[in-house]
């Protein structure tokens, strides 16, 4: 080992010391979801592929304070929801040169049921990978001739928003094998690298330090299932690849953009993570 890459490994193990040394520990809550009569599933044993990365799933649910999982379990106090009420305006909203909706050829929002539990997935059609904002946006443009939404956009955030709600209960199911297998070890070489000046990866904070407080915030396993999620922090929708630009900053590293292959990568991988935990449609964390 040269000088050089002693002193980055020392720099790199001082600053996770820093970050998680000495913090309190706490269990995640003995906690059960249930909204509307429902129970959701927020705990699981781990996929085989996961191969003891974790003993047990956790949903990010889990991590947070009572009042905020008491505010996700009732749809009338979940923020959240007010995003996917909206959604379905656009949802029947007609635009493009086709004079089409969304419900033109889906009819209504149930059509959805179950995709969320499966995406991100390689389309068997173009071979392309593709999470609901793809589809979304594939929808937009190659049929009803209308503008692809942005990525920040508020109406793509709240038809997702939609779109997820019909899923609630499902349990997650991404595909690992056949065509997805290479953009799943792409996901995972990204999971485990370290990036910025902080040296660090995704699996520092969220397999190795789940449980443990950094600053203030109590950190999950970092699970997707319950994307998109509003945050009480910044008052709004915000998507995995969203989070994933936030998480990425604050390592001090350039993020790559939302909707790279990258990230397009590593939430697919992320999310087969989760694999065995149910959709909860839009969650609430802080």
């Amino acid at each position: 080992m040269t000088p050089r890459t002693i002193k980055t490994a020392l720099a790199a193990t001082a600053m996770l010391g820093f970050a998680f040394t000495g913090m309190a520990n706490a269990e995640a809550a003995d906690d059960t979801l249930v909204i509307d009569g429902t129970e959701i599933t927020t705990k699981a044993a781990p996929a085989a592929h996961l191969d003891g990365a974790l003993p047990e799933l956790y949903s990010g649910w889990h991590f947070r304070d009572a009042d905020t999982r008491s505010m996700q379990a009732d749809d009338f106090d979940n923020p959240g929801m007010i995003y996917a009420d909206r959604g379905l305006d656009s949802w029947n909203a007609v635009d493009g040169t086709e004079g089409k909706s969304c419900a033109s050829c889906h009819e209504g929002p149930e059509s959805m049921k179950g995709l969320r539990a499966v995406t991100p997935r390689v389309d068997a059609k173009t071979g392309k990978l593709m999470n609901i904002e793809a589809y979304i946006n594939d929808c937009r443009t190659n049929r009803m001739g209308a503008e692809a939404w942005g990525d920040k956009s508020e109406s793509l955030t709240d038809v997702m928003a939609l779109i997820s709600v019909q899923s609630r209960g499902e349990i997650m199911n991404v595909a690992v094998d056949g065509a997805a297998a290479p953009f799943y070890e792409m996901g995972k070489e990204m999971y485990y690298t370290r990036y910025g000046q902080l040296e660090l990866s995704c699996s520092n904070c969220h397999e190795d330090n789940y449980g443990n407080y950094i600053r203030s915030d109590h950190l999950s396993q970092g699970q997707t299932n319950g994307f998109p999620v509003y945050r009480l922090k910044d008052t709004k929708l915000t998507t995995a690849q969203g989070r994933f630009v936030g998480c990425v900053r604050d390592t001090r590293a350039e993020t790559f953009k939302i909707g790279s292959d990258e990230f397009n990568a590593l939430e697919l991988y992320v999310a087969a993570r989760g694999n065995g935990l149910a959709v909860e449609g839009v969650s609430v964390r802080n």
